[in-house]
C-alpha cells in the first residue's frame, strides 16, 4: 500500500513533509483535508482527532510531527537523499536548526496570522507587531548563522531546510525580509528554486487568497 498523507497544500507544515518526500521521489497518495473533502476529512479526525496535520498513514502505522514523520520516512522509506546525518553531532545540528525555523520563524508568523483571523483589528496590529519583532530577532541570527554556508546546516540539504522553506516563505509575506540580510534573501531564493520546493510552492499557488493578510504579488 502507498503511503498516504493527510494535509492541506497551503500548510506550511504540510509542505515540510511534502518537500521531504519529493526530495527522495518517494510515492505517496496526497489527501487533502478541508471542507470541499468531507470523506478526508471525517477520516482524518477519526485518526488524530487533535485536528493537526499532516498525519502520515504507513499500513498499520501513523505518524504525526513533521519531524518525526520526515525521520520515520528515513528510517522506513529511505532515499538518495538523507535528510538527517548519520554523524551524530552532525544530526544534533540539523535537529537544532529544525527546531530554530519551526519555534522562532514559524510560530513567529503564526500570531500575525491568527490576529488576522480574528476578524478584530486590535489584534491583527497587535499580531503583526509581535510578528515583526520576533521575526526581525530571528532574521538578525540567522543572518550571521547562514554566512558561507549554502543549506541550513552546510552543502546538504536536511530536514532543516524542509522546515526552512515554508517558514521563510510564509515569513517574507508577513515581515520583509530586508535588504539588510542579503545572506538570509540568498539563502530563501536558493530554496524556492530547488525542485521539491517549488513543487509545494507551485501546488499551493491556486490557495493564495485564503492567506488572511493578503498574499502578496511575489514568489
Amino acid at each position: 500500500m502507498p503511503l498516504t498523507i493527510y494535509g492541506h497544500a497551503f500548510s506550511s507544515y504540510t509542505w515540510k513533509v511534502l518537500i521531504a518526500l519529493h526530495e527522495n521521489a518517494t510515492p505517496f497518495e496526497f489527501r487533502q483535508v478541508g471542507p470541499d473533502q468531507p470523506a478526508h476529512t471525517a477520516e482524518w479526525l477519526r485518526r488524530w482527532p487533535l485536528r493537526k496535520f499532516p498525519l502520515l498513514v504507513d499500513g498499520e502505522h501513523q505518524v504525526v510531527e513533521t519531524s518525526i514523520i520526515i525521520e520515520y520516512l528515513q528510517q522506513r522509506h529511505p532515499g538518495p537523499v538523507r535528510l538527517i546525518p548519520e554523524d551524530p553531532a552532525q544530526a544534533l545540528d540539523v535537529r537544532f536548526m529544525d527546531r530554530f525555523f519551526d519555534l522562532h520563524v514559524m510560530d513567529a508568523v503564526q500570531h500575525a496570522v491568527s490576529g488576522a483571523l480574528s476578524g478584530n483589528t486590535t489584534r491583527r496590529s497587535e499580531g503583526l507587531a509581535l510578528s515583526a519583532e520576533k521575526l526581525e530577532r530571528a532574521y538578525g541570527w540567522l543572518e550571521t548563522r547562514l554566512a558561507g554556508m549554502t543549506w541550513a546546516t552546510g552543502e546538504a540539504f536536511t530536514l532543516a531546510d524542509c522546515a526552512a522553506a515554508p517558514s521563510l516563505f510564509y515569513a517574507d509575506w508577513v515581515h520583509r525580509i530586508g535588504e539588510q540580510y542579503p545572506v538570509l534573501r540568498g539563502y530563501r531564493a536558493r530554496l524556492l528554486a530547488r525542485p521539491s520546493v517549488a513543487r509545494a510552492v507551485e501546488g499551493a499557488r491556486p490557495y493564495r487568497p485564503l492567506f488572511p493578510l493578503g498574499a502578496p504579488d511575489r514568489d
